[in-house]
């Protein structure tokens, strides 16, 4: 089977993951794949996202023409902020995160284990962010940590793996795993397949990612 016959796109699976994000959660968007969730989360449905760089309220991605340069989110993308939004000192950001108070967070990933370790930096990727930022605070801090990745890299390296050999972002973190092939939950340190999208199979994810899928 060809690795790509039957991927979603990344809009398909924002919108995917953003059906899973419970009323009422408090959720933090990851730099990247992950700020696309903001714009499919449920109107009729209270919802509060955080960014790390200080606002709690944030909206939607804004029309081209209603672009605020002072409004971003902490991958410097231009955002709205929705009625009631509240602004705030960095180290309040952090002390949130650190304390447990996000539900949800969702973050990219170079690799997550299937023990739930998660490696998303590193200073030799091409294009990455050469350091952990407030990742480390995020996968330790949020109650359950969804990970918004490609199942393989460009090169056709699985990003599921045995055992990471990036540097971790946080240890045993990581509860779902959402990718362009299937979705996955980590169980008793084991990749168990949820959800798989198109012609996908059991046996065709497990061939793809070299692992004993359940």
């Amino acid at each position: 089977m060809s690795q790509y016959a039957t991927r979603v796109s990344r809009e398909e699976l924002a919108q995917r993951i953003a059906a899973d994000i419970p009323e009422g959660s408090y959720v933090n968007l990851g730099i990247g794949a992950p700020t696309l969730i903001a714009n499919y989360l449920p109107i009729d449905q209270e919802i509060i996202l955080h960014t790390e760089n200080g606002l709690l309220g944030m909206g939607p991605a804004p029309d081209p023409g209603r672009i605020d340069p002072d409004l971003i989110n902490a991958g410097k993308q231009p955002v709205t902020a929705l009625a009631g939004a509240a602004y705030f000192h960095h180290a309040d950001s952090f002390a949130m995160m650190r304390g447990g108070h996000l539900d949800v967070c969702v973050l990219g990933a170079f690799q997550v284990s299937q023990t739930g370790d998660l490696a998303n930096w590193s200073t030799g990727a091409p294009d990455a962010i050469p350091a952990v930022g407030g990742a480390m605070d995020l996968a330790i801090g949020a109650k359950q940590v969804f990970v918004m990745t490609d199942l393989l890299t460009k090169t056709g390296e699985p990003k599921l793996v045995a055992t990471c050999t990036y540097p971790l972002t946080g240890v045993r973190c990581v509860t779902r795993v959402y990718t362009d092939h299937a979705i996955f939950d980590i169980v008793d340190d084991r990749f168990m397949v949820r959800e798989t999208f198109g012609s996908n199979t059991l046996a065709s994810l497990s061939e793809l990612t070299g692992l004993e899928l359940h």
